[in-house]
């Protein structure tokens, strides 16, 4: 079959000639794709180029050739040039780690990450959409790289303790999914995030059963897990997460000193709208007399849950999904001077200014550029962004690392 060679200039107009509906049911096809085009001039396209050449002549409508395509991908963080290092983003959200890593110079080699919003927020910004279930992804099909990125999710192991290895200890969960890629792949160095309630989930077990794995089971050299604090790191929110690194044990690196905090002062004014908000952020007067009845009905009972007011010169509470999640970070803004309301809301936009913050706002709580782009609806930006990293602790510390393994 002779080869047509297809003129276009950049990944927009390639993503247009994709029939998304089609897509839709042949996700993984894109996922070969995009991660072809961004590396097929270097040494790993042939983990992607059969599947995503297979994937070009069976779904697209017409013959398009990748190893002929010279795109721009026009994205706010497009693929990056002569990298220091390559690593991959495992539950890769919307590309926090990602951010961190590739502004010191790596090359993000592999991602994966199952939600479909997420992952569309992803394909927005880096022009690269994420395999997904990690769970149903080959250990073998993942390239070689640098430095494994994962921020997981926190489970119990059923058997954890009995020192059967980490294929009987954490099969079942989803850092058995890292411990495969690790032992497979054997990366110089890993980046793990997780809740800062790791450390005493099952009673200390959960995290017991993680570094017995890492330690012995893979043979990394793992220092003492730290919690560190996104408000440390020059984003003015007050957000708690246990880092876990590791490096292989034949780079004979002993010691690792994690990032020590800034010393400036942040507030909340740093990354509040310069600009009047949208109405839609104001409370309506029945929801704010709800949440103010709701903290004094704990408050009599001594607790001290409910909605809290963040003044523009203190961090904001940790951003997070669901709950009080967003009325734990109510903010006032008298701005506002058109009350008519855009949305259904029971009684009218309250008087007292009190708003939630934006998903922008919310974005930059966690370090994202500017340029981030937020293609979802605003539930689920929330989403996105409180289940993300905090940029600027994830670059600080990624520092140390790769300090570590160029030099080392």
């Amino acid at each position: 079959m002779k080869l047509i060679k297809v003129e276009m200039k950049k990944y927009s107009e390639l993503k247009n000639k994709i029939n998304i509906d089609v897509v839709k049911e042949k996700a993984e096809g894109l996922s070969y794709l995009t991660h072809f085009l961004h590396h097929n001039e270097n040494g790993i396209s042939h983990y992607y180029k059969n599947k995503a050449e297979n994937f070009i002549n069976n779904v697209v409508s017409e013959p398009l050739f990748p190893e002929y395509l010279k795109l721009k991908f026009d994205v706010p963080f497009p693929p990056i040039k002569n990298p220091k290092f390559t690593f991959i983003d495992l539950f890769a959200g919307i590309g926090g780690f990602r951010i961190a890593m590739q502004n010191l110079g790596g090359d993000c080699v592999f991602s994966s990450e199952i939600n479909n919003y997420a992952k569309k927020t992803y394909d927005a910004n880096f022009g690269e959409v994420p395999f997904g279930d990690i769970t149903k992804i080959d250990e073998n099909d993942v390239p070689e790289h640098d430095v494994l990125c994962a921020g997981f999710p926190c489970q119990a192991f059923s058997i954890a303790g009995k020192r059967k290895g980490f294929k009987d200890e954490t099969r079942g969960t989803l850092f058995f999914d890292i411990a495969r890629i690790i032992e497979a792949k054997k990366p110089k160095a890993f980046f793990l995030e997780n809740v800062k309630g790791l450390k005493n989930h099952d009673k200390g077990r959960t995290l017991k059963t993680i570094l017995k794995v890492l330690r012995e089971d893979l043979d990394y050299f793992v220092p003492e897990p730290k919690i560190m604090n996104a408000k440390d790191f020059g984003v003015p929110q007050n957000r708690e997460r246990i880092f876990i690194i590791g490096f292989r044990k034949d780079l004979n690196i002993t010691k690792f000193e994690y990032p020590k905090p800034l010393k400036r002062k942040v507030k909340f004014a740093d990354v509040k709208e310069k600009d009047t908000v949208s109405v839609k952020y104001y409370l309506s007067t029945v929801y704010q007399n709800t949440l103010k009845n709701h903290k004094q009905r704990h408050s009599n009972k001594g607790n001290g849950f409910g909605f809290e007011i963040i003044p523009d010169d203190q961090c904001a509470n940790a951003i997070v999904v669901g709950g009080m999640g967003r009325e734990r970070n109510i903010v006032v803004d008298c701005r506002l001077t058109d009350f008519t309301p855009i949305t259904k809301i029971k009684g009218e936009v309250n008087r007292d200014g009190w708003r939630r913050m934006t998903p922008r706002e919310w974005a930059r709580l966690q370090g994202f550029p500017e340029k981030f782009i937020i293609p979802v609806s605003d539930a689920q930006a929330y989403k996105q962004f409180g289940n993300s990293v905090a940029i600027p602790a994830i670059s600080a510390t990624a520092k140390q690392i790769i300090n570590k393994i160029i030099k080392e």
